[in-house]
């Protein structure tokens, strides 16, 4: 290779590094699996680094107004966002829903959950010494629709002895998984491989039972003039990213 070919290609890979950017991205607890997938695909394709924190969407919520630097809110809801766009935190016309989520009671036990869900039934008659966890209504949008279910089968007074609450639908998950909880109302995503439930034995939940659970993403003011945080919103809506959020159970 030539001198001069050799400098020019230096000065690329220069221009390049001194481009990238870190991004810090608020993602709802039952999005984790694919959004670290997204975002390995992303740092790849654009030399731009991702930082992700995992949690509540309320917990966000509050830390964003206290000044907590996110670029960019994927949240488990679509109200948070356009919250935080009328309260000016948030970028106005950049709310996009990335992903519909799915809810499902599981157990890590096989031949615990039916596949209608009488087991609620069972579990309220006091047939099972056992805990339901969910997550919390007030911070999380799955713990809220576990909640609706539980209404429209007329069984929230009766269960109440029998749950345990988690901060976010990710500690909801832990409690069934550990085996502190028998069972659980988590995100489909959590407990999909391969486009099936890996293990254990899980009741889909009806959409009809609640509310729709629609995810939706927005870039943060303090981000508004980020290349870095704008293209990882565009590359949520590429090909790539939507494979990935469809194989983890989540409609689009």
């Amino acid at each position: 290779m030539k001198f001069s070919a050799i400098v020019t290609a230096l000065l690329v890979i220069g221009c390049i590094s001194a481009q990238a950017q870190d991004v810090q991205v608020a993602v709802a607890a039952n999005f984790s699996a694919p959004m670290q997938k997204i975002a390995a695909a992303f740092e790849k394709e654009t030399g731009h680094k991702v930082a992700l924190s995992f949690g509540a969407t309320g917990k966000f919520y509050a830390q964003i107004h206290n000044g907590a630097p996110f670029a960019v809110l994927l949240a488990a809801d679509q109200e948070t966002p356009a919250r935080l766009v009328r309260e000016g935190l948030g970028v106005a016309g950049t709310q996009f829903t990335y992903a519909t989520g799915q809810l499902v009671l599981w157990s890590a036990q096989s031949g615990v959950v039916d596949s209608q869900g009488a087991v609620l039934a069972n579990l309220a008659s006091g047939q099972r010494n056992a805990k339901l966890a969910v997550a919390d209504a007030r911070l999380a949008p799955y713990g809220a629709a576990a909640q609706q279910v539980l209404a429209q089968r007329g069984l929230s007074e009766s269960l109440k002895p029998f749950l345990v609450t988690g901060e976010n639908i990710g500690q909801a998950h832990q409690f069934v998984k550990t085996g502190n909880a028998l069972m659980g109302f988590v995100a489909l995503s959590q407990v999909m491989v391969d486009g099936r439930i890996d293990s254990g034995s899980a009741w889909l939940v009806p959409a009809s039972l609640h509310a729709p659970i629609r995810q939706d993403g927005v870039l943060l003011k303090n981000a508004e003039n980020q290349p870095a945080a704008k293209a990882l919103m565009q590359y949520l809506r590429s090909d790539t990213a939507r494979a990935v959020i469809r194989a983890h159970g989540y409609l689009l």
